[in-house]
C-alpha cells in the first residue's frame, strides 16, 4: 500500500473510473486510534523522497522504517530539533543512528526557544502535519490528530519552510491557513477565532495569551458557546473549561462554527506563538471536521458529568468529596465503554443515520444519561471516611 493509497478516498465517481471512488485531498489522523501504522504506512509507500521533522523521537518501527527506505534508493532528509526539554541527548544519538544509515541531517537553529512542529513530506506530493510526535507516549496514550493533505498549496508552503530552516534561512509565510509561529500564527489564529459567529471546540493543553484570551471572551459575550478542554489562565476563568478525564491532552485544535478547523502544534500562549517554530493548517474538509467533532464530543462527555457532580457536591462534606474523586476515577473505562457502544451503533445504522440532528441528539442525551447513572452509582457505593 502506498502513501497516495492510504485513506484517501470520497463518495464522488469519476467519469472515467465507473464507480471507483477519486482520492480527496484532506485526511484525518486521530491519536491514539490511528497508532503507528499510517505514518510507517506513509514511510514505506515513498518512491523518491522524504523529508521529516523531528522534536521527540523513540519509535523503533519508524527509524527502521526510514532507514529501510534509505535502503531501497529514497532520499530521507532528516530536520532534528537542536533540543528539547530533557531528551537532547537522544536527539544527538538519533542524528548519529541516521548518519550510519545514510540518513542527510540538519539541525534546527538556536534562534527560537524551541523547534515544536512535527511535519513529514512524501515525495514532495502528500504533507503530514501532525500535533504528536512520533513517541509512544504520543501515539498510545495522548489525545493527538494529524493532518494529511496532498493539497498543493500545502505541500508547497511545507516545502519553503522545510527548505527554510534545514538551511537556517528567514521564512516568509506565503498562505494565510498554512500556520506558522512565529511567522502569522498570532494574525491567522486571532482573526480565525474572531470569526466564530455560534462556537468554538477547542483543544488546548494551556490557553494563556492576553490577547487570545481577550479575543475569547469577546467572542463568548457575543453569544458564542465556546467549549474548552484544556487549561485556561485566570483572565479566562468565564470561560467553559475541562480537562480530558480519559487520556494525556497534546494537540492543539480548534473547531469554528463546525465549517472549519485548525489542527497544530501552538498553543494560544505567548511563548508558542511568537517565540518557537510551530506548524499547523486551517481545514474546511466536511469529513474531516465532522470526526473532529465526533471525537471533542465523545472526549467531552465524561468530564462534563464530572464537573457537574463536583459542583453539586456540599462544601463541607468530606465523603462526597472523596466519592466524586473516586468517580472521576473510574471514567476512562467508562468512557472507553461509552465509545465502543456509540461505534457500534454507528456501523449498524450508517454514518447518514447520524447525521440527522434529532438523532445525534438523542443518542447525546442517551448517552450523558447513562454515564451520570453510573456516577451516581459509584458515589452511593463508595466508602465512608471510616472505612478508609
Amino acid at each position: 500500500m502506498t502513501s497516495l493509497q492510504f485513506g484517501f478516498g470520497t463518495g464522488r465517481r469519476s467519469p472515467n473510473q465507473g464507480h471507483r471512488p477519486e482520492p480527496t485531498e484532506l485526511k484525518l489522523l486521530i491519536q491514539p486510534d490511528d497508532h503507528i501504522t499510517p505514518i510507517v504506512s506513509a514511510i514505506k509507500g515513498a518512491k523518491k523522497s522524504i523529508e521529516i521533522v523531528i522534536f521527540r523521537f523513540d519509535r523503533k518501527e519508524i527509524e527502521a522504517a526510514l532507514k529501510a527506505a534509505v535502503g531501497r534508493g529514497v532520499f530521507v532528509h532528516a530536520l532534528i530539533a537542536c533540543a528539547n526539554r530533557g531528551g537532547e541527548q537522544n536527539l544527538r544519538q538519533l542524528e548519529m543512528r541516521f548518519l550510519d544509515a545514510g540518513v542527510t541531517v540538519a539541525r534546527t537553529s538556536n534562534d527560537l526557544v524551541r523547534y515544536h512542529d512535527k511535519m513529514m513530506i512524501i515525495d514532495r506530493h502528500v504533507l503530514y502535519v501532525l500535533s504528536f510526535n512520533y513517541t509512544a507516549l504520543d501515539m498510545e496514550h495522548s489525545r493527538g490528530f494529524g493532518i494529511v493533505t496532498r493539497n498543493h498549496r500545502f505541500v508547497q508552503e511545507a516545502v519553503k519552510l522545510f527548505e527554510a530552516d534545514t538551511t537556517r534561512q528567514p521564512y516568509t509565510a506565503g498562505l494565510p491557513t498554512f500556520i506558522v509561529s512565529p511567522a502569522n500564527a498570532r494574525k491567522e489564529l486571532g482573526s480565525f477565532i474572531k470569526k466564530a459567529k455560534k462556537e468554538l471546540l477547542i483543544y488546548d493543553p494551556e490557553i494563556a495569551d492576553t490577547e487570545m484570551l481577550r479575543v475569547l471572551n469577546e467572542r463568548a459575550k457575543a453569544g458564542v458557546d465556546i467549549k474548552i478542554i484544556g487549561r485556561v489562565s485566570q483572565r479566562g476563568k468565564g470561560l467553559a473549561s475541562q480537562k480530558l478525564s480519559t487520556m494525556r491532552l497534546h494537540t492543539r485544535t480548534i473547531i469554528r462554527d463546525r465549517h472549519q478547523a485548525f489542527v497544530g502544534s501552538q498553543s494560544l500562549r505567548k511563548l508558542e506563538l511568537d517565540s518557537r517554530r510551530e506548524v499547523g493548517l486551517i481545514v474546511r474538509d466536511p469529513a474531516v471536521i465532522r470526526r473532529l467533532i465526533a471525537t471533542f464530543e465523545l472526549d467531552w462527555i465524561p468530564s462534563e458529568s464530572s464537573v457537574e457532580r463536583v459542583e453539586t457536591s456540599p462544601d463541607g462534606n468530606r465523603n462526597m468529596q472523596k466519592a466524586v474523586k473516586l468517580a472521576i476515577k473510574e471514567m476512562p473505562p467508562l468512557a472507553t465503554s461509552v465509545k465502543k457502544a456509540v461505534k457500534k451503533a454507528v456501523a449498524a445504522a450508517g454514518q447518514e443515520a447520524f447525521a440527522d440532528k434529532r438523532v445525534k441528539q438523542a443518542v447525546k442525551k442517551v448517552v450523558k444519561k447513562a454515564v451520570k447513572e453510573a456516577m451516581k452509582e459509584v458515589v452511593e457505593t463508595s466508602p465512608s471516611d471510616d472505612a478508609v
